[in-house]
């Protein structure tokens, strides 16, 4: 299966299926979409609005990657779903760690 991050010049981009109002804020696994794309599955309990599950899913992703909240920008998605982050550093270590996260399907 293909994954769902690229190596792009100083960081990675990492596409995720967001579901908000969830009642814990973990990161599941790497999933296949009915298009064949392929997210990592986060949860969270902010609710979407006003930017809060936006929020929410930076600050998983930072902590759960060790890395800086200021590494960790939305690229796209503000308003859906199905967002892609950009997550700045080097590659190598941050594709260790998604790998680690997403294989455990622990948060």
């Amino acid at each position: 299966m293909p994954l769902p991050w690229r190596v792009i010049e100083g960081g990675v981009l990492v596409d995720l299926r967001v579901t908000p109002k969830s009642s814990r804020d973990e990161i599941d696994a790497v999933e296949q979409l009915s298009d064949g794309q392929p997210v990592v599955k986060i949860r969270v309990r902010a609710l979407p609005a006003d930017g809060q599950a936006n929020d929410a899913v930076v600050a998983l992703l930072a902590k759960k990657l060790r890395l800086p909240k200021s590494c960790v920008s939305l690229e796209r998605g503000g308003a859906s779903r199905m967002k892609t982050l950009r997550l700045s550093g080097d590659p190598q270590v941050i594709v260790a760690a998604l790998e680690k996260i997403t294989t455990r399907g622990e948060a």
